[in-house]
């Protein structure tokens, strides 16, 4: 499906992006992984790929918060890799607090990561694809990105921000063989959620237990955690051609959430 094809995405370490740069590989694209973790771990997945796929995998440290490693990083893909057909914008982080207790560079750096991250990789690697008339890009932004949830202030606002940021994208470069689509995940069992865990137990006095299921599985009908891999099959059937009429959308897989 992807074979000749190289993909970009952003917090792949770990997670959702591991997922979705794994199902990109078995589908025969290049792809390049980034995200923070433990060198060897992440070399493990990295060497993985290739020889599990068959394909080049490579890895970059870029900070996701700094505009110009972002741009490098975009930049070092189409030299590498020859060049950038698809890019996935995943990385994110997470922080919950009372409104006035939120702080300020909490705040800065959630919006950094999770939004003007999007906006640097995407600039970076627009001008390759519309000189090939071909490229996918593909934000994680999530049911956030739909509906508000209390002590989230900056997460709700970086994924309301994502979703007008992949709006825009999509209008701009719809006559150029290009899509912009969001995927807006519920609740993943992916350990950003689990590192939320003890934040909202203290935010809102309550039990592991009670958080999550009273918190997080109460806003999903199913009362299941969406999957990686679903997600992942989600992001690869956007960017086969078979979706080249889907653009500027914002899609749900959350498990009934967001229809309430």
């Amino acid at each position: 499906m992807l074979n000749g094809k190289v993909a970009l995405v952003t917090g792949s370490t770990s997670g959702i992006g591991l997922a979705v740069a794994r199902a990109y590989a078995k589908a025969g694209a290049d792809v390049m992984i980034n995200g923070f973790g433990e060198a060897g771990a992440i070399e493990k997945e990295r060497a993985g790929i290739e020889a599990e796929f068959g394909v080049k995998a490579l890895y970059s440290g870029a900070d996701m918060s700094q505009g110009d490693q972002i741009a490098a990083m975009v930049a070092e893909a189409e030299e590498k890799l020859g060049r950038l057909d698809v890019l996935v914008n995943n990385a994110g982080i997470q922080f919950v607090s009372p409104i006035e207790e939120f702080p300020p560079a909490k705040w800065d750096q959630i919006i950094a990561i999770n939004l003007s991250a999007a906006f640097h990789a995407i600039r970076a690697a627009v001008p390759g694809m519309k000189a090939r008339k071909w490229g996918r890009i593909i934000n994680t932004a999530s049911a956030h990105a739909l509906v508000a949830s209390p002590f989230k202030s900056a997460y709700v606002s970086a994924k309301h921000g994502i979703a007008g940021l992949t709006k825009t994208v999509a209008l701009e470069t719809a006559t150029f063989g290009i899509t912009a689509n969001a995927i807006c995940p519920g609740y993943v069992w992916t350990p950003l959620v689990e590192h939320q865990i003890p934040e909202t137990m203290e935010a809102r006095h309550m039990t592991r237990e009670q958080v999550i299921n009273d918190v997080l599985l109460t806003a999903q009908p199913t009362k299941q955690f969406v999957t990686v891999e679903e997600i992942a099959d989600l992001a690869l059937y956007l960017a086969s051609d078979s979706a080249r009429s889907i653009t500027g959308a914002i899609l749900p897989i959350d498990g009934g959430w967001t229809a309430e």
